[in-house]
Formats: structure tokens, sequence, C-alpha cells
């Protein structure tokens, strides 16, 4: 079993930056993709990034590429989403999710197992 808890969320003009984190704890982490997803009210929550079990490979939703970056240390068993010039379409409860059943990237909520509670990020213009 893994539990995901996210920090670093909070209040950024448009253009600054933030940077989430996500604890994990649980054997099968260190085994597991990796992903954060966001939600904003009335929508679907909506794929951002996701990592690979040792963090070869990453994918990024296009509206984030060259703005976002997601890494992790496996020896920390932490996961990192670096947000850099944001804007205020970023707006939204972001998630960090686990995939204990696959070593590789996925965009597929349905195949990520665990969630974090979220955090809130608020781009103001």
């Amino acid at each position: 079993q893994v539990q995901l808890v996210e920090s670093g969320g909070g209040l950024v003009q448009v253009g600054g930056s933030l940077r989430l984190s996500c604890a994990a704890s649980g054997r099968t982490f260190r085994w597991s993709a990796m992903g954060w997803f966001r939600r904003t009210p009335g929508k679907e929550r909506e794929f951002v990034a996701a990592i690979s079990w040792n963090g070869d490979n990453t994918d990024y939703t296009d509206s984030v590429k060259g703005r976002f970056t997601i890494s992790r240390d496996n020896a920390k068993n932490m996961i990192y989403l670096q947000l850099n010039s944001l804007k205020s379409e970023d707006t939204a409860v972001y998630y960090c999710a686990a995939d204990t059943n696959n070593y590789y990237t996925t965009r597929d909520t349905k195949s990520y197992d665990y969630w974090g509670q979220g955090t809130q990020v608020t781009v103001s213009s």
C-alpha cells in the first residue's frame, strides 16, 4: 500500500513559480510510475505529468510542456513538480498519484490506484 501527501501549493502571481512535493510511504513506491493530475471546479481531473519508476522517462500534457518539470527522489520517497511561468489557467487542485502496477508513464487516470488529498494552486493576475 502507498500513502501520498502533497504540499507546496499556494497563491502566486502570473509568471511566478511554485514547487509541489509529494511524500510517499510504502515499499512499492520506488517501483511505481508516478503522476501529477489537477482538477478545477466543474471539470474532470486531468493529466499533468508522469514519471517512470526510475525517473528515466517523463511525459507532460501539451499545455505545461516547457514550463513544468516532474522529478523523483526514490531514496527520499519524494515526487516533485516544479511549476514555472504560471498562468491563470493553471489554477487548480493538484494531486499526486501512484500506479503500483506500472513501471512506466501513463496518462490514464484509471491506471493510478493511490491518490493524495490534493494541494491548491491559485495563480492570480
